[in-house]
């Protein structure tokens, strides 16, 4: 059942701590000086839109991301699969990471993620049933009960494994929208292809040595 509603997916979205993160939020001092002109920015959001973030001209939030899930948005792409994060929290580590992986949609500070869900959805003209969404708790759960692909990470709340359609293999942080990416991808088909393509890309030419 999990395998035919992979195969139908054009669109991945996901949560970012407890999902691209292990959940950690790492608080450290800026440096002497700094301009934290997106704290700022991130109030503003916050007040607009009922997420949260940091809003310290004396702190930095700072997260860790997977290496895996990084490959894994790059095998996303070759596949034909568009990608997005919808998160509560606000954070400039989060636009950062967003911006290196060339994600599609990217909204922080959300309090109604399926609003924001259906929004994007209208944006890629496709339906509910051809969109995933990777999350690990209840906050996430209106989403996952009206998407094609619900997928919970290893280290998801109980409640959310149990409404999920496929529970990941690894935690969040550690590869988890990894799995759920080679899921869909095998399911649809196309994962040797991918591979292959992705391995191509960064394999250096080979050189006429006759």
């Amino acid at each position: 059942m999990s395998l035919e509603r992979a195969r139908n997916i054009k669109l991945l979205l996901f949560d970012v701590d407890g999902v691209l993160t292990d959940g950690t939020i790492w608080l450290f001092p800026a440096p002497a000086g700094a301009q934290l002109t997106t704290q700022e920015q991130a109030k503003k959001k916050d007040e607009a839109h009922g997420g949260f973030g940091i809003v310290s001209h004396s702190v930095v939030e700072a997260k860790g991301f997977n290496a895996h899930d990084g490959a894994g948005i790059s095998l996303a792409r070759l596949g034909g699969l568009k990608t997005g994060l919808i998160t509560k929290r606000i954070s400039e580590t989060v636009a950062l990471r967003a911006r290196d992986l060339r994600l599609e949609h990217v909204h922080q500070g959300v309090h109604d993620k399926l609003s924001v869900f259906d929004r994007i959805l209208e944006q890629e003209t496709l339906r509910r049933e051809q969109a995933a969404y990777v999350g690990d708790d209840i906050i996430d759960l209106p989403v996952m009960r009206h998407c094609g692909l619900a997928v919970a990470v290893a280290n998801a709340r109980e409640q959310v494994k149990a409404e999920a359609h496929y529970v990941t293999e690894h935690r969040g942080g550690e590869g988890a929208l990894r799995d759920a990416i080679e899921y869909i991808l095998r399911a649809q088909g196309t994962w040797q292809r991918v591979m292959n393509e992705y391995i191509q890309e960064r394999s250096p030419a080979k050189q006429d040595t006759q």
